[in-house]
């Protein structure tokens, strides 16, 4: 309580309040531009910050923080284009409504998801923050090998009827995310003497591809529809009976996604996917998914803004950025002079108190700026097709050639939309390969490096407890996926049988 009366008077501070709409703006429109990230967002701002008052230019950059992990969701919803990481598992449902013609209530469902997971993860923050940080404290490399393969466990479910085909597009997302430098011997893998390719490939360039080319490719030979349903330039917030129903997605989303937040290297993507998951598993209409569920939208939008502010809890009282996002914040308390760790709290409790009212007063504002920006991104994509999909090529282009100013990233896109194409005529599922290459760095580096430090020993997955925790739920999950499959094989055989039997 101390924390919240100590915040209140920075509210009416001017500084503060321009500063964070500034910064949620200004991260919406980042967000929302394919292959412009929420880092490179934030970087972008950051030469502003040196002449600034150390607590609004701290403000700026955590609120373009949040404009941005929500911004994602705008192309998700409208074009099929991820903005950002975490607003991948968002495509699957938020795509699907606006081809219903209710994209209004779409992204309504993403900006209403979006302020409670974002009042959710501030309020832990603030409450919560140094016994939470402990537990990122208690994780070691087989705990983070374990979350990823907890991660990867979601597979299961999301690969449609095939589950061979669901690994089989796992594997491929496993494989792209080898390519670049070894994490353990500094070696270089898979670039076939490229040096483009000795970085690594980023994560957005073929979920761009996947998602956004392959979908320009799929209409291209198509006709246009004139009879399209088209959604009314409005934003739609959920009525009293569906904002029941998003209760529980929510709260699962909430849940996931400040517990992710806390730990570095987790991210909004993780938890996004696993919270779509749990939401499909614990949803009355588990059918609805993938064909414009509602929940499909508020778990994974309240678990990746819920992120952005527990992502700061590790950050403040320990000084441990656990993300790009954090580290480009890192930069700017580093540049005003100011080091995060326990001593902050004490040595400059009122830059914690102004950044608390600052990002309160940005979730606000993400709310005001998606009420006056979202209509006019609608109008937008009810133009004729021609025109939306040349403007939409464009802007994945542009996107993607800014983040490195490179053609060759613009060739990856290319080429991960060729094979999206070719995957959606043969029935794959795009899911199962965003998470093998979100993850696979995660699991590969952390599962190298336990046995590292064991000396080979692989009892050191169990031996920790974490570890040998989050490996037993993963198991829980497959193997409940596996039965549940079967079990609903059998069900079909016993239906064609009855079907056949009565015909006889």
């Amino acid at each position: 309580m101390d924390t919240i009366l100590a915040s209140l008077p920075y509210l009416l501070e001017p500084s503060i309040l321009i500063a964070a709409m500034i910064g949620v703006t200004w991260g919406i429109l980042g967000g929302a531009m394919p292959g412009i990230s929420p880092s490179i967002t934030m970087a972008l701002l950051l030469p502003f910050t040196y002449t600034m008052e150390p607590t609004a230019a701290i403000v700026l950059l955590a609120s373009t923080y949040i404009g941005a992990e929500y911004g994602g969701s705008v192309p998700a919803i409208l074009i099929r284009t991820p903005g950002t990481n975490a607003a991948a598992a968002t495509v699957l449902d938020g795509y699907e409504m606006n081809k219903q013609g209710k994209a209004g209530l779409a992204l309504g469902i993403s900006l209403y998801s979006g302020f409670i997971g974002s009042m959710i993860g501030l309020a832990l923050l603030m409450l919560l923050s140094k016994p939470l940080a402990g537990v990122a404290l208690a994780f070691t490399p087989p705990a983070y090998f374990a979350l990823g393969i907890l991660g990867l466990s979601v597979i299961a479910t999301l690969s449609g009827d095939s589950l061979v085909k669901g690994l089989i597009a796992a594997l491929l997302g496993l494989m792209v995310a080898t390519v670049g430098t070894d994490p353990v011997t500094g070696s270089n893998r898979f670039t076939f003497g490229s040096s483009d390719l000795l970085g690594g490939i980023e994560p957005v360039m073929i979920m761009v591809g996947l998602f956004a080319m392959s979908e320009l490719l799929a209409q291209a030979s198509k006709r246009d529809d004139i009879n399209k349903i088209r959604s009314r330039p409005k934003i739609e917030f959920p009525g009293r009976h569906l904002a029941k129903r998003l209760i529980r997605p929510q709260l699962l989303g909430a849940g996931i996604g400040s517990f992710e937040g806390v730990m570095p290297g987790a991210g909004g993507t993780i938890a996004s996917f696993m919270s779509y998951n749990e939401a499909r598993r614990w949803s009355s209409k588990p059918d609805e998914f993938g064909k414009g569920s509602p929940e499909g939208i508020a778990a994974p939008e309240t678990a990746n803004n819920a992120v952005a502010e527990t992502a700061l809890v590790p950050l403040l009282s320990f000084g441990i950025p656990g993300s790009n996002s954090t580290a480009i914040l890192l930069g700017g308390f580093l540049i005003h002079g100011l080091q995060p760790g326990p001593m902050l709290f004490q040595r400059s409790a009122d830059v914690i108190s102004g950044l608390y009212a600052g990002l309160f007063v940005a979730i606000v504002g993400m709310v005001v700026m998606g009420l006056a920006m979202l209509p006019i991104c609608i109008w937008m994509v009810n133009r004729p097709r021609p025109y939306l999909n040349a403007f939409i090529l464009a802007l994945i282009l542009s996107g993607i050639y800014s983040i490195h100013g490179s053609l060759f990233d613009v060739g990856i896109m290319l080429t991960a939309g060729l094979v999206g194409f070719f995957m959606r005529i043969l029935r794959f599922p795009f899911l199962p390969t965003v998470l093998g290459l979100v993850l696979g760095y995660l699991v590969e580096s952390n599962f190298r490096r336990s046995l590292v430090l064991s000396g080979d020993d692989y009892t050191v997955f169990t031996n920790d407890w974490i570890s040998l925790g989050l490996l037993t739920v993963a198991a829980l999950f497959i193997a409940g996926s596996i039965i549940k499959r079967a079990a609903a094989a059998w069900r079909r055989d016993e239906r064609a049988a009855f079907s056949e039997g009565s015909e006889g």
